[in-house]
């Protein structure tokens, strides 16, 4: 049996994060060369790390709030990651393809091989050319945000409904001295 810890891994918000870390690299290997864009590498790689850990510490928390913010923190970071990937189009004057365009609509049907998740999207390395490959990402970067909302959004409701960790623990806490009061 798998240890808690490991269960952000099942979580498609997790998943995709993943793909977008290993493919920001990629990218910015393929497409950001040249020792003066060195901090734009730099800065686009650490986004896409820090959306993917913050995902994983936060799951880590026993506290919801804390967990809530960390995702926070993360969507945060992809939306960093997303506003470099636009930046990159208008500034080599590539086109952002529209959500609901042709092309978007076929890089949405693109699979990332990353196995054990048959189920996301699978392409394996980035598109060769730098308007599709960034557009790929930018999609990727929108989908992740709009799950993490909706991931933050659940958490909420359930932080409303059951409380925080702190909060049962002192529910917890007054059972026990209301059992010991009545002996």
């Amino acid at each position: 049996m798998e240890e808690k810890s490991a269960g952000y891994k099942y979580l498609l918000t997790y998943q995709y994060s993943l793909i977008i870390c290993d493919l920001t690299i990629e990218f910015c290997k393929v497409f950001i060369i040249g020792k003066e864009l060195g901090r734009q590498r730099d800065q686009m790689t650490q986004a896409a790390r820090s959306g993917k850990q913050n995902i994983c510490e936060g799951y880590s928390f026993e506290s919801l709030a804390s967990y809530i913010k960390l995702l926070g923190v993360a969507k945060g970071s992809l939306k960093e990651l997303l506003e470099d990937y636009e930046d990159y189009l208008r500034q080599h004057q590539l086109t952002l393809w529209h959500k609901d365009s042709e092309e978007m609509r076929g890089l949405r049907m693109l699979r990332v091989v990353r196995e054990p998740f048959p189920h996301i999207p699978q392409i394996s390395h980035i598109p060769h050319d730098p308007e599709k490959a960034a557009n790929f990402m930018v999609m990727l970067c929108q989908r992740t945000t709009y799950l993490l909302e909706k991931q933050i959004e659940a958490l909420k409701e359930k932080f409303v409904s059951n409380g925080g960790f702190r909060e049962n623990l002192f529910k917890e806490r007054l059972k026990k001295l209301n059992r010991y009061r009545s002996l």
